[in-house]
This record gives structure tokens, C-alpha cells and sequence, in this order.
């Protein structure tokens, strides 16, 4: 029986336009996503570095670019919030304990919690007996150490725990580790047919 739900954030709750940031990135002179960029975006997520010094970093490879640009370019991956799934998340949050696990950095969780502001954003975080995001804790899924960072903190039983991510390379290493999983297809599933999934009970 589950007692516990780990979720992902980007394209289980908030959508999300993957390309967007790159198309972005490209109008301001970037010529592709390159080994370099990758690196950044990774040290960015782990909290290796801060904002400064990740658009510094961007700057470096598209030195026209001014630097509120770049930082509009990179939040551009953002879409909107739907209520639904908020609503759905406070039910749930009555009968299960939750947590929120993602990978992302200052930037995507400033230009968030501006977008749909304060109100809808302390609603959701409320919603959570505690909210992980990688830039806080210097981990990043898919690496098994931010999993048992959680299960160890928390003293979770993987058993009774489900995991949920929209990237097959995070649900694997979760399930790898015992834990139930549903590897949620953006655009196909929403996050609130979590009951038609029979993962829990209504």
C-alpha cells in the first residue's frame, strides 16, 4: 500500500516547452546545445553555480546578447501552471505524504513563482512535507545519491513509495531502487489520472 508519492515538477505539474530556451538561445546567437552549454546547465542544477555566474557563463558563448535576454531566453522553457492539477494536488496532500523532487536551477524557480505568483506558489509548495530542488542540495536525478538522500531523511519505506517523472532514465534508476514508478508521458497523461493508473485509491 502506498503511503508516499515523490514527484517531478516540470511536465507532471507546470508544462513545459523544451525546445523554447534553445530557440531562444539560437535568435541570440548560439549556435547549437554543445558539450559546454551542457556542462553549465548541469554545474547550474547542482548549484555549483549561481545565477551570476551561469549567465557569465552564457555570455562566453553568446557574448551579444544582453543579460536580461539571456535570462528570458533560458526561463522561455516555462509554460503555464493548470489549476486542475493544483486542486487535485491539495486533495492528495490529505491522505498521502508528499514530496516534490526536481531538477532545475534560480532561474526556472524565480521566473515560476513570478509567473503564477505568490498565492498559487505557497498554495503548491504547502501542498508538500518538503519541497527538493537540486540547485538547494547539490544533487540531480537520475544519480541514485539524491534518492536516498530523500529515503534515508525521511525514513520512507521504497515499498510504499511511488515515484513520478516524465524522464524514463529517472524512473528507472527509482525503480532499480524499489521504489513504484510511472513514468508520465507529457502530453498524453496528466498527473491527475494518478487514481485511473491504480496506483492509489480513490
Amino acid at each position: 500500500m502506498i503511503n508516499t508519492i515523490i514527484f517531478d515538477f516540470g511536465d507532471v505539474f507546470i508544462n513545459l516547452d523544451k525546445e523554447a530556451s534553445l530557440n531562444a538561445l539560437k535568435k541570440l546567437g548560439l549556435n547549437s546545445w554543445n558539450g559546454e552549454l551542457e556542462q553549465l546547465n548541469q554545474d547550474f542544477e547542482r548549484g555549483k553555480l549561481n545565477e551570476a555566474q551561469f549567465i557569465i557563463g552564457l555570455k562566453k558563448l553568446i557574448p551579444n546578447a544582453t543579460i536580461e535576454d539571456l535570462r528570458i531566453a533560458w526561463g522561455a522553457v516555462l509554460l503555464d501552471f493548470p489549476l486542475h492539477r493544483l486542486e487535485f494536488l491539495q486533495r492528495l496532500s490529505m491522505k498521502y505524504r508528499l514530496f516534490l523532487l526536481s531538477n532545475t536551477d534560480e532561474i526556472h524557480i524565480s521566473r515560476f513563482e513570478h509567473k503564477v505568483g505568490t498565492t498559487f506558489a505557497r498554495e503548491f509548495y504547502q501542498c508538500f512535507e518538503k519541497v527538493y530542488f537540486s540547485f538547494e542540495i547539490g544533487l540531480r536525478k537520475p544519480d541514485p545519491e539524491i534518492f536516498n538522500y530523500i529515503i534515508k531523511k525521511h525514513d520512507l519505506s521504497m515499498k510504499r513509495t511511488l515515484f513520478i517523472d516524465d524522464k524514463k532514465e529517472n524512473t528507472d534508476i527509482a525503480q532499480s531502487l524499489g521504489m513504484h514508478v510511472w513514468n508520465l508521458q507529457a502530453g498524453q497523461e496528466d498527473v491527475t489520472d494518478l487514481i485511473d493508473k491504480k496506483f492509489i485509491s480513490r
